[in-house]
């Protein structure tokens, strides 16, 4: 243990609302004094944030802290795997401490008793802002905690406990802080974002002088009026979402929308315990598109969800030709200790859950491929990220981060990293567009 210095190496895992987690507790720890550093070896302590939401991220959790005790030893585990506390106590016996999501304090007590920082908090250590994860040039803002939905394949809600949404002049300092920071986009993310503070009986409070109510609507008005990249994500398609439609129609906020479908069956949404009624749900993706034109809609859907049947299945695929989405991923449903989904009659064989994966994202790759067929010869505005041999890979407004497709762009010019560029598209493949600059 270094006698100058507290150095905490620091692993973060799962969703972009357990990187805001994670973000939260590193702007505390650099704030109290404490160095983060990349390597096990290099580290006096290892905090590890897992994930807990699926079999496979179960497992990247699980090894992640076996690698952290066998190559430093002193390992803090924390996140939603945390909250199995028994699991990972009788895995990892010698962990110095186990806490749930959303547990900063927790988290932070644990290491002030197994590497008391050297000095008091001096808060000029780290950014306004705070420590990001992400590049400069785009930031999650997670406008709440927790889900007031009960989904039978979904054990979130018992980690994160019911909605509890941050008061909106809160969500706009923070907003307008990352902004001044050189932040270009925004990636409004919670569980349940259309639902935004039903919690607070939609209270009002003030920002820059004007009155805005804790409600779905008015947030996104708001950030709007920022100047950056508005992206919103984990939306359910209630019958309010509509209002935003002209918002993006007025060019204030992306026209992107990120809503988890699930699935299309009536019978299985029921057995999901997901709201969605099919032809409601077309009409009013009908309804944006004529509204928007522009608009994208990216969905996730699970397959292999027990009782599917082969019709139903096909209804799933039906749905795909009726709402031609934009940006589609799929799961194979695996069972999620805790999940009352796992009680459900019908258990779809391995094989078959694969068959029908294949078949989904063949289908979606069709529709995929046809609709960035559309850009071709268009103009986009694209995020530079990232540069390539030929030249640099970017980002449009259809493009989440991580999630969607690219632009790639040929160009020999020397480009800005986190900067806005023109592009005409020339071509394009299943996910991605191809590129040169206007």
């Amino acid at each position: 243990m270094s006698g100058t210095s507290r150095k905490i190496g620091f692993v973060s895992l799962g969703c972009p609302k357990a990187t805001v987690d994670s973000e939260q507790l590193l702007t505390q720890l650099r704030a109290e004094g404490y160095d983060i550093v990349a390597g096990y070896d290099e580290a006096d302590l290892v905090i590890i944030n897992t994930c807990g939401f699926i079999d496979s991220a179960v497992e990247e959790s699980l090894d992640t802290i076996d690698t952290a005790v066998r190559e430093n030893g002193r390992v803090i585990v924390t996140g939603c795997l945390g909250a199995r506390s028994e699991l990972v106590r009788k895995k990892f016996p010698d962990l110095l401490a186990v806490t749930g999501p959303q547990a900063k304090n927790e988290v932070m007590q644990a290491v002030h008793k197994h590497l008391p920082a050297l000095h008091d908090p001096f808060f000029d250590l780290v950014p306004r802002q705070g420590i990001k994860l992400t590049p400069d040039h785009y930031a999650y803002l997670k406008i709440s905690e927790g889900c007031n939905h009960h989904c039978s394949f979904c054990i979130i809600p018992s980690f994160r406990g019911d909605l509890v949404s941050r008061p909106i002049d809160q969500v706009m300092q923070e907003a307008e802080i990352l902004v001044e920071a050189g932040v270009r986009e925004l990636l409004v993310i919670s569980q349940d974002t259309s639902a935004y503070g039903v919690d607070l009986k939609y209270s009002t409070r003030f920002w820059q002088g004007q009155p805005l109510q804790t409600r779905f609507f008015d947030l996104a008005r708001a950030l709007g009026q920022l100047g950056v990249w508005v992206r919103l994500h984990y939306v359910y398609p209630y019958p309010h979402v509509d209002d935003v439609i002209p918002l993006m129609t007025d060019g204030m906020i992306l026209p992107y929308l990120d809503i988890p479908f699930q699935h299309a069956s009536p019978k299985i949404l029921k057995a999901m315990k997901r709201p969605g009624n099919r032809e409601k749900v077309l009409e009013r993706i009908h309804n944006w598109r004529d509204s928007c034109p522009d608009l994208v809609i990216r969905s996730t859907f699970i397959v292999g969800f027990p009782g599917e049947t082969d019709d139903d299945f096909a209804q799933l695929l039906d749905f795909l030709d009726a709402s031609q989405l934009d940006r589609v991923g799929c799961f194979v449903y695996s069972p999620v200790d805790g999940a009352a989904a796992n009680q459900l009659p019908g258990q779809v064989s391995e094989a078959v859950k694969q068959q029908r994966y294949d078949l989904f994202m063949l289908k979606q790759q069709e529709i995929s491929s046809q609709k960035l067929k559309q850009r071709v010869g268009k103009d986009l505005q694209v995020l530079v990220e990232q540069k390539t041999d030929d030249g640099y890979i970017a980002r449009s407004y259809a493009d989440a981060p991580e999630i969607d497709g690219l632009v790639y762009i040929d160009t020999g010019l020397s480009l800005n990293f986190g900067e806005f560029y023109q592009v005409r598209v020339y071509d394009s493949d299943e996910y991605d567009c191809y590129g040169h600059l206007c």
